[in-house]
């Protein structure tokens, strides 16, 4: 499956750090970054980029939530890579300050991916128009699509297609509720109504559908794909970078450092966090749910695997 236009995006750190509260070390992340350097990954998302406050502290929340330059830099200058990858981070609409955002020829990062509902697709977009001021490549990220209204979104995607600051328009499967059919269905929606814009795509794994969902979107003409070490990501997870690797057979790509990374700090982290495919999350991803409640029902010891009584939970919510 070789295409040269496909560019991998490896969101580990930031989408990783959805489970743990961005609390990875110094020396994880610099794992990571070198693995990926050797790796030869296009683009690597450091973390997000969000606000400081009092209730948001960097110790409660992470460092990665917040990436400050120095904190980047000295990840960066940790490993001497012959082509480094574009370094991103992610803006969530409501929680960022753009006065606080560095020129892009004055940062180390050169893209800034932006998250928003389709309801915030105003405020998502003036973000977009801001950051491309500054320098940066773009995109935009409709989070939770197959929750949406349909003429909402498509109003949505028509208001993307008229914003040239826009660089890729991304479909999100955040509650990894998609088959196939329906990946290929929204592509198609976005080609309808975003005709101007290259398309990214970011599988959730909650019914082990996040590779192969990803396969779909490259036959359906996205170049742009989304994936992380070992699957870790929020809930059940994403589409697993090494898997994906090998599957473009890109000669660029050398995946042997990655399955390095894995044994020699992913395997140790399962200890201390969980990621990856189970009941819950599956029951979640069926019900086009949110995954927060599966999330909860796991982080009990008592009733994490309690599948039953979760079902008959989650479907005496749906109307």
């Amino acid at each position: 499956m070789y295409r040269e236009k496909i560019k991998v995006l490896d969101c580990t750190i930031r989408d990783g750090g959805l489970i743990n509260n961005y609390q990875f070390s110094d020396d994880f992340v610099k794992a990571v970054y070198g693995a990926l350097c050797e790796a030869s990954v296009d683009i690597v998302e450091i973390g997000k980029k969000l606000c400081v406050s009092e209730d948001y502290s960097r110790d409660k929340f992470g460092k990665w939530n917040f990436c400050d330059e120095d904190d980047i830099k000295r990840v960066v200058e940790s490993h001497e890579c012959e082509n480094p990858p574009l370094l991103s981070v992610m803006y969530d609409v409501g929680r960022v300050d753009i006065s606080a955002l560095l020129p892009a020829d004055q940062s180390v990062v050169g893209m800034v991916r932006t998250a928003c509902y389709v309801p915030d697709i105003d405020k998502g977009l003036d973000l977009v128009k801001r950051t491309k001021d500054q320098g940066y490549e773009t995109t935009i990220n409709i989070m939770a699509a197959s929750a949406a209204i349909e003429t909402e979104l498509i109003e949505a995607l028509q208001q993307v297609n008229e914003t040239p600051e826009v660089d890729y328009l991304y479909l999100v499967d955040s509650f990894g509720a998609y088959y196939s059919e329906q990946v290929t269905d929204y592509l198609e929606l976005y080609k309808q109504h975003a005709p101007n814009k290259e398309l990214g795509f970011h599988a959730h794994n909650n019914q082990q559908l996040g590779f192969s969902n990803t396969q779909q979107a490259i036959i359906d003409g996205v170049n742009l794909l989304d994936a992380t070490i070992n699957g870790i990501g929020r809930g059940a997870g994403n589409c697993n970078l090494e898997l994906l690797l090998n599957f473009l057979k890109n000669p660029k790509f050398d995946v042997r450092y990655v399955y390095k990374v894995i044994q020699e700090h992913f395997v140790p982290l399962r200890e201390e966090i969980e990621w990856g495919f189970n009941d819950i999350y599956g029951i979640s991803g069926h019900l086009n749910q949110h995954p927060r409640e599966a999330m909860k029902q796991r982080a009990n010891a008592e009733i994490q695997d309690n599948c039953y009584d979760f079902l008959l939970k989650a479907t005496a919510e749906v109307p």
